[in-house]
């Protein structure tokens, strides 16, 4: 399962990208408000750093301008994918988009009925978002286990995104039920990284480390 980072700063995306375990950078209108800087500066100054698929979204919701703003994301950058939401005119825009040849990333997306939806209409990506799901007490993973067994048992070749996601545990619970990749945001990214019998561990070895040649020249 590949990791893609789920924000719009590009000093925390620098941070994760130089430790090499981001394949790409996911966005969203509010995640880009969050920063309070233009969207198309923010978008190349991602691409300068991730050389992965980048993830704008639309913000129209009449299919015909969602699709005209596509065509305009993807002039930004070669890796750009175009995000939309699953609604009737995100999957007719999806389908314009695929017979454009414009990538999509089908978001704001809560069932497997849905992801079905978008993979038939051409999306490139599916995003069903575990974390809302699981605010609402339904079983985000599990949906993520079901759209994975759909499109195995339909050969789709729709990726899954595994978004939404609000803890370690999630991410690990995405990669064992197959998504191919999950979104993830800063935080949870640096908490995934860190466990405390890490640290204990390594500062019992540095202790014994200098106890007994600490101080040899």
């Amino acid at each position: 399962m590949k990791l893609f980072i789920d924000t719009a700063n590009v000093e925390h995306i620098k941070e994760m990208a130089d430790l090499g375990i981001i394949s790409g950078v996911t966005t969203n209108p509010s995640l880009i408000a969050k920063e309070g800087r233009d969207f198309k500066e923010v978008i190349k100054e991602i691409t300068a750093i991730v050389d992965g698929p980048i993830s704008g979204e639309v913000i129209s919701t009449d299919a015909d301008k969602m699709f005209e703003e596509a065509k305009e994301i993807t002039k930004i950058h070669k890796n750009m994918l175009v995000k939309l939401p699953l609604t009737e005119a995100g999957l007719k825009a999806t389908k314009l988009c695929k017979e454009a040849g414009i990538k999509t990333n089908v978001t704001l997306v809560f069932s497997s009925n849905q992801a079905l939806m978008a993979a038939r209409a051409g999306a490139t990506y599916v995003s069903p978002f575990v974390g809302r799901l699981s605010d609402t007490l339904h079983d985000g993973i599990e949906v993520v286990a079901d759209i994975k067994r759909i499109f195995d048992v339909h050969n789709l070749d729709t990726k899954i995104i595994s978004a939404s996601i609000r803890n370690p545990k999630q991410l690990s619970e995405s990669a064992l039920v197959g998504a191919d990749i999950a979104t993830v945001p800063y935080d949870v990214l640096k908490k995934s990284i860190t466990h405390p019998l890490t640290d204990k561990g390594l500062k019992a070895f540095l202790d014994d480390w200098n106890k007994t040649f600490g101080d040899k020249k």
